[in-house]
């Protein structure tokens, strides 16, 4: 396929949130740095972005990140009613049959965590797309779940990772007490213009091509497109680099890029923020 044509060792614009081509930004390493300050003080933390920004991606890397006395405790579906929620909790906490009723159910996590406090470990329960969390019944469990604390810290440490719109849901009177708890929050934004030629090359060269292969004139384009975020920069660049190779271009020049946008649709969908953007300003 392109990867020899192009002198790839792998695919550079890859779907998954591999660590391994984390293009640490500004606003990545401002988001990580407080991700990590969280985990330190055991505090609730709530992280935003829009979807593709790297949120996923930045979880994995925190994970990775984690020093030894540290417990990752993930949920990818949160999609879940409060005690399912719990039951996945002990289970990632460590219970091979976690209890069924709540008061049990709650009696046992408390008890693995001040195990893991015996042991050393603290547990850093982060839930992705917290958006999705379908109650506020799920919410409070949450909460409560910052309750397990002795006198003088927590035991675990929670991250909420979430699109924006869990920021005006979280506004709710009824979130109030949830809110007062969350300690750090951070809304990721997009990459700025002149961090995405840093961002192609430097995913490039993770790949194995040490050559520029995107012109300067495609690369404003994928900006404009993409709009500086991350997944959507990957889409345009990987289907840049298969319409390259099937035309057996050896760098990848805007007209490629006008073609791809096209194909995905994005032209129309930027004309259509363009418009929307007018109307404000006019209004």
């Amino acid at each position: 396929m392109y990867l020899e044509f192009f002198g790839l060792k792998a695919k550079p614009f890859g779907k998954t949130p591999d660590p391994e081509m984390f293009f640490v930004s500004r606003r990545h390493e401002e988001a990580l740095a407080r991700m990590e300050q969280a985990v330190e003080d055991r505090e609730l933390l709530l992280l935003t972005g829009e979807i593709g920004s790297g949120k996923t991606t930045l979880s994995r890397a925190l994970i990775d990140r984690l020093p030894e006395q540290f417990k990752p405790c993930l949920i990818i579906n949160p999609i879940l009613s409060p005690n399912q929620l719990l039951r996945t909790v002990a289970r990632r906490l460590g219970a091979d049959a976690p209890k069924y009723f709540k008061s049990d159910l709650v009696e046992q996590v408390f008890e693995l965590l001040f195990k893991h406090y015996q042991d050393e470990i603290c547990p850093v329960l982060i839930i992705d797309e917290a958006h999705l969390i379908p109650s506020r019944e799920a919410f409070e469990e949450i909460r409560l779940l910052t309750n397990c604390q002795l006198d003088k810290e927590n035991l675990l440490s929670v991250i909420l990772i979430g699109q924006p719109e869990l920021i005006p849901r979280l506004q709710h009177p009824v979130y109030e007490a949830l809110r007062q708890r969350i300690g750090i929050k951070y809304h990721l934004a997009s990459l700025l213009s002149e961090e995405i030629p840093e961002y192609l090359e430097f995913r490039l060269q993770k790949a194995g091509r040490d050559k520029n292969l995107f012109t300067a004139e495609a690369v404003e384009l994928i900006a404009i497109h993409s709009r500086g975020i991350p997944r959507r920069i990957n889409n345009i660049a990987s289907n840049a680099l298969i319409e390259g190779f099937a035309r057996e271009a050896r760098v990848i020049g805007p007209r490629i890029i006008e073609d791809v946008i096209k194909d995905l649709g994005l032209e129309v969908e930027s004309e259509k923020k363009e418009k929307k953007t007018a109307m404000r300003k006019a209004g």
